[in-house]
């Protein structure tokens, strides 16, 4: 590891037991207010590409550089500590709807440079105030615990290791483009967690490059399970031994609704809570109304219970809730880690402590 990936190290550390830091919003949201049409999407390098692309939000850090840039810039500006790169579909499975596998790991250097170039930036503005870049590893649109057939309960349309394989591809991209965090985020079936999890790893083996991991499951309704049918406590037993920087929720459901499985969470897990709700529930058009306040009124109560760490926002959150999110928490106390007796957890869809 560079001298100066190590000083960022150290201040992530220092930065994170002193106060709440603030991650970023929703950059999918953002682009989407920019109403881009097919040509928008393709830029200049794109123009003769033999496949539609217009909703392929990732290939924008290569097509349109400038607005991912500038949408980084804005989350700043708003008082955000993290931002995430603009790489949720940037693995080679998310990719291959458009033909453009081959182009993830320059999806996921660049994206790195341009959340970096963000970052460093308002560093030299304040530096005193240091910003990270968190790389951000999707889901993919593939399950590898879900069938995608309701007739046949044992078909798979994606292996455990090609999840592993893909993954690797963009973690190196996002390693070398110059990442402090890797943030495995919007987990609704954990076997996927499990191979992004052993996919950096042995990626971490294999160059030397160990970095902070944060880990981010989807509560997909109000049964408080994920998709793939666990329990938040089972979740984090199938997790915990990645050792993760960070542990929480992200994504299908606003504050409120999550309060009660932040709360738990924070009671069982033995490392830092962050948490990304949506902008309440999406209405009959899908799109979110919850305002900047109410949004940050809620989360209030969250920082009020010393049960969060990091907050931000997901779909919907616009630089806007940022920026209340980060004026309610200042002076505020973050959450102490609690010291959980060492036992034997286990889990499948419940989780079982010997």
């Amino acid at each position: 590891m560079s001298l100066e990936k190590r000083k960022r190290q150290i201040a992530l550390d220092s930065a994170i037991k002193s106060r709440i830091l603030v991650l970023d919003g929703a950059m999918g949201t953002m682009i989407q207010d920019k109403n881009l049409d097919e040509n928008g999407y393709r830029g200049g390098k794109f123009k003769d590409w033999k496949k539609p692309i217009k909703g392929n939000n990732d290939i924008l850090t290569l097509s349109q550089p400038e607005i991912i840039f500038e949408i980084h810039k804005s989350f700043l500006e708003a008082g955000a500590d993290i931002i995430e790169t603009n790489t949720f579909s940037s693995t080679s499975i998310a990719q291959s709807d458009y033909g453009m596998e081959s182009y993830v790991y320059e999806l996921n250097f660049e994206a790195a440079k341009l959340a970096r170039k963000a970052c460093n930036e308002f560093d030299n503005i304040t530096p005193d105030k240091p910003r990270f870049v968190a790389g951000a590893l999707g889901p993919t649109n593939r399950t590898a615990s879900i069938s995608p057939d309701v007739n046949d309960p044992g078909k798979r349309n994606i292996s455990f290791d090609e999840l592993k394989e893909s993954y690797k591809e963009a973690i190196n991209g996002l390693i070398d483009g110059g990442v402090d965090i890797l943030l495995i985020e919007t987990i609704f079936d954990t076997l996927n967690s499990k191979a992004a999890i052993l996919a950096v790893e042995e990626t971490y083996d294999q160059t030397a490059n160990r970095l902070p991991i944060m880990i981010s499951g989807t509560i997909t309704d109000l049964s408080g399970r994920t998709l793939s049918g666990q329990t938040l406590e089972a979740f984090w037993n199938s997790i915990r031994h990645c050792s993760a920087f960070s542990v929480g929720l992200n994504c299908a459901l606003g504050a409120q609704q999550l309060y009660p499985y932040v709360r738990e969470l924070s009671k069982i897990a033995d490392t830092n809570i962050c948490v990304f709700p949506n902008a309440g529930l999406p209405n009959e058009f899908g799109e979110y109304d919850q305002t900047p306040n109410d949004m940050a009124e809620l989360i209030e109560e969250w920082v009020d219970e010393k049960i969060v760490n990091i907050i931000g926002g997901c779909c919907g959150t616009r630089p806007e809730h940022i920026r209340r999110i980060s004026e309610i928490i200042q002076k505020k106390e973050t959450r102490l880690i609690p010291s959980i007796e060492p036992k034997m957890k286990l889990s499948g869809l419940e989780p079982l402590k010997i």
